[in-house]
């Protein structure tokens, strides 16, 4: 790009060291307080590259705008956004991002855990970034790319377009979001704080990746009360409900209906978490299908295996309760399909070849289509995320700011 000075490295670092971990056990929101010392952060940098309107909510989000610098007073106005919070499966504490010039295509062992060894087997994808400046984390913690890449890209756009006047581009909302991890990303979100009728994640992986299709999700939470006795005087009175929640567990399927075992756009139900003892056991599930109307199918099948199992244990009291989570951004992003067709040209005049794909779970933009905000996801280069091996490729990342940089002007030429 004419006049282009990279930024997403140096912001990238920074970012990552800040630990943003979500906490899923939490009822607080954000759900852990250490999130909004990078909001702070972002809201510091948004002003002094002269976002005068940037802030933070007493909820965690951060928002922003670059106004429209065109002629024309009717533009539609776009929003890029992207997620805070890494997720709880590996930590984010004291991360220590590496970055590795000049990838040549060998083994990346980490240094504080040589155990930790990145390789092209383990992740194809590496073979395509050979030459590129790849960074890591350092074997104990994940990197966080997942999504601090996305905001160090919208931060870079950021910077460009202020230091660039001559790029035209309509109104632009920046918005930062804690929560996304753990499904409660727009929570609290104030749709007419943000204002914005078009919307675009930065939340994707490969580079030329764009998803406007996302599964459709529900959480289902079996309850099973038990009967409780003295273990030495507990002959025809003891039921277990620890044992039977293992044999429901057990009885599910062993070579489909898993995450483990399907692909594309099959569905699957999943058990997340077991918790209790004698008396009582919760099991937590997620149950996820590109369709929507297959949730129902899938519930009422997990039901029925509950109720097997319970057969043999008439006596026992349980409940089975099902709570919406997000839906398939597919089913609002048809009706508009110049906002996925747009991207698609941005990548193009970037000189990146457009992957459109689905995606196998959710993103913010999931949710946001839904309210109102017709919202697909982008690429940022993240790679084996939520994971010690998380890696990104700094020229992905300045990909993905040339690529927002054409989209940002071609909203000005198709309206």
């Amino acid at each position: 790009m004419k006049n282009y000075i990279s930024s997403v490295e140096d912001r990238f670092v920074r970012y990552a060291k800040i630990d943003t971990t979500a906490d899923p056990t939490s009822t607080t929101y954000p759900s852990s307080m250490i999130q909004k010392n990078l909001a702070k952060v972002l809201v510091q940098e948004l002003n002094e590259l002269g976002i005068k309107d940037a802030e933070m909510d007493e909820w965690g989000y951060v928002y922003g705008t670059l106004t429209n610098n065109t002629d024309n007073a009717s533009l539609p106005t776009i929003c890029f956004c992207s997620h805070m919070d890494t997720a709880p499966d590996c930590s984010g504490t004291n991360v220590k991002p590496i970055v590795h010039r000049n990838y040549n295509g060998s083994p990346i062992t980490l240094p504080d855990d040589n155990s930790q060894v990145i390789t092209t087997e383990k992740h194809p994808y590496l073979k395509q970034k050979i030459g590129d400046d790849i960074i890591t984390a350092s074997g104990l913690t994940l990197l966080g790319a997942d999504d601090k890449a996305g905001i160090a890209i919208i931060m870079d756009l950021v910077q460009h377009l202020v230091s660039n006047p001559e790029i035209k581009h309509p109104t632009i909302k920046i918005l930062f979001t804690p929560d996304e991890e753990i499904g409660r990303g727009v929570d609290h979100l104030d749709m007419e704080k943000l204002n914005a009728d078009y919307g675009y994640t930065l939340d994707g992986g490969v580079l030329g990746s764009i998803e406007d299709e996302s599964f459709s999700a529900d959480a289902v939470t079996v309850t099973i009360n038990g009967i409780t006795a003295h273990p030495g005087y507990a002959k025809g009175k003891m039921v277990s409900a620890m044992k039977v929640a293992a044999e429901f567990v057990d009885a599910l399927p062993k070579d489909e209906w898993s995450p483990e075992t399907t692909l594309d756009r099959e569905g699957f139900i999943h058990p997340v978490a077991i918790n209790g003892g004698m008396e009582q056991t919760v099991i937590e599930f997620i149950i996820r299908d590109h369709i929507t109307t297959n949730l129902a199918k899938h519930e009422n099948r997990l039901e029925e295996i509950l109720n097997k199992t319970l057969s043999n244990h008439p006596k026992l009291d349980t409940s089975f309760v099902i709570k919406e989570q997000y839906r398939n951004m597919k089913e609002i992003i048809k009706d508009v399909p110049f906002v996925t067709d747009y991207a698609i040209e941005a990548m193009s005049n970037a000189g990146v070849k457009p992957l459109p794909t689905i995606i196998r779970g959710g993103t913010d933009g999931s949710r946001l289509s839904f309210m109102g905000l017709p919202c697909p996801n982008l690429f940022t280069g993240e790679l084996a995320i939520h994971s010690r091996h998380e890696y990104v490729s700094i020229q992905d990342m300045e990909k993905a700011t040339a690529t927002l940089t054409e989209l940002a002007q071609i909203w000005t030429k198709h309206n």
